[in-house]
């Protein structure tokens, strides 16, 4: 199996909890989440009873109908059903795809409360209406997301765990790696930008090091997920499917906000306000809202009529850019990777930054004012995210970074936000293809830095 960050979080909620609480993971399909989990219990408890509901026969689902007021008969049924034998306190029980038995959700309340066994949810579109219908979300659930492995994750996978430490080390010191260390760093995050981070893909190119391979795994995945819109957004899947195909033609273009015109001419946010959310929900996409102002609480200022509409994997973006085609060819992939091809890269390494910054935590945000007013000057800040800020006594501050593809570049943006909005910002950062270096309170720092923010 893949080595996930989130199995440590995993151990600490055992650990923390001991039984007070269940675990509800959410993340898209094909994350990881049954893996993860199913390897957890193996290796952490006595015995693990897996509940898989999307494969559940009938008679399974039944037993959380009849018998949630007598927990002895359900758990007799269901151990002797899928024959594994259930230990007080060292038995792991997974509701696996648990949005598809809300039965079983909404009786997690009582289960906890029991106190026999440890317990784990995994689900996507667990908010959507149909989903929580009729049930009563339990409060004894601590929630845990699981995204796409992240670039440091994908480094452990290709065997460069040293060079991951590296990077963490150099970008604490504010510090560039050696030239050569730096083009291998480059590299793999070039290889990351195509492959992506969903474990399938990313272990079919650990094994066979071969784009082609990949891609067809990708392209499973999108079916999946169109498959998903067709059977769960009901009533406007039209729209979520038009946001869905719409993601890279719109990220292609030079201001990356999401515009709604290009769906019909009367398409209107309060129309398709529902699918952007389904896609985020199910987590298949990654919205950023635009902050009218940038102040430390920038979900109090956020403009949800603005927004820029990511794919949570940059690997599966690449394979949605390409869908005219029913594969991708090797050579093609190698062209991206060479950057011989004419692909707009500026679409690919934001969408990057994007996700890298939602791996570490970040809610999305970002700045954008049009020059159409007055004197008012014309500003694009890719993402905003909160730190603390050294020269603020540690106080939080705005920090805004841009992402920058090619070698040549300004930061006019970039110089305009800190002389308007001064007292407000703290550490600026460039992310660019170069070499980390520093010019005051500004760090120029190689892409592959991303996921240290």
């Amino acid at each position: 199996m893949l080595q996930r960050k989130a199995y440590d979080s995993l151990l600490a909620w055992k650990h923390n909890s001991n039984g007070s609480s269940a675990l509800l993971i959410e993340g898209a399909r094909r994350v990881g989440k049954s893996t993860l989990v199913a390897e957890f219990g193996r290796r952490e408890y006595e015995s693990c009873l897996f509940i898989d509901f999307n494969e559940a026969e009938r008679e399974v689902i039944s037993y959380f109908e009849d018998y949630r007021s007598d927990l002895d008969t359900l758990f007799l049924y269901l151990s002797t059903y899928y024959r594994v034998e259930l230990h007080r306190r060292r038995t792991l029980v997974v509701f696996d795809e648990v949005q598809l038995c809300p039965q079983a959700r909404s009786l997690i309340k009582y289960l906890v409360a029991d106190g026999r066994y440890d317990y784990i949810e995994t689900g996507s579109l667990l908010s959507i209406k149909q989903n929580v219908k009729d049930i009563v979300i339990p409060s004894e659930e601590d929630a845990l997301q699981l995204d796409p492995l992240d670039f440091e994750e994908f480094l452990w996978a290709m065997g460069e765990r040293q060079l991951a430490e590296l990077i963490r080390m150099k970008f604490d010191k504010l510090e560039p790696l050696p030239d050569g260390l730096h083009r291998r760093a480059m590299g793999l995050l070039r290889e990351y930008m195509l492959v992506g981070g969903m474990p399938k893909p990313v272990s079919t190119y650990v094994d066979r090091r071969k784009f082609a391979p990949v891609d067809e795994e990708k392209r499973r995945i999108i079916q999946l997920y169109r498959n998903d819109i067709a059977r769960f957004a009901r009533g406007y899947e039209y729209r979520v499917v038009s946001v869905f195909d719409e993601i890279p033609g719109q990220l292609s273009k030079h201001e990356k906000k999401f515009t709604l015109s290009s769906l019909g001419k009367s398409a209107r946010m309060r129309n398709y306000e529902e699918a952007f959310f389904w896609l985020s929900d199910a987590r298949i996409a990654n919205v950023c809202y635009a902050a009218s102002e940038p102040s430390v609480g920038l979900a109090l200022n956020r403009d949800s009529s603005s927004l820029k509409c990511y794919m949570a994997d940059t690997g599966l973006l690449l394979t949605l850019a390409f869908a005219d085609g029913r594969q991708t060819s090797e050579d093609v992939y190698r062209s991206v990777l060479r950057g011989d091809i004419g692909l707009n890269e500026g679409m690919l390494t934001e969408n990057l930054v994007a996700q890298m910054l939602v791996a570490s935590g970040h809610k999305l945000y970002f700045y954008s004012q049009s020059g159409r007013r007055g004197n008012e000057e014309r500003m694009e800040i890719d993402f905003l995210i909160v730190e603390p800020y050294a020269n603020a006594a540690g106080k939080p501050r705005v920090s805004p970074i841009e992402v920058k593809s090619p070698k040549q570049y300004g930061t006019t943006s970039l110089d305009r936000f800190k002389d308007r909005f001064g007292k407000h910002v703290g550490a600026q950062y460039v992310l660019h293809p170069k070499q980390l270096k520093r010019e005051g309170e500004r760090a120029f720092m190689p892409l592959y830095m991303g996921f240290c923010l």
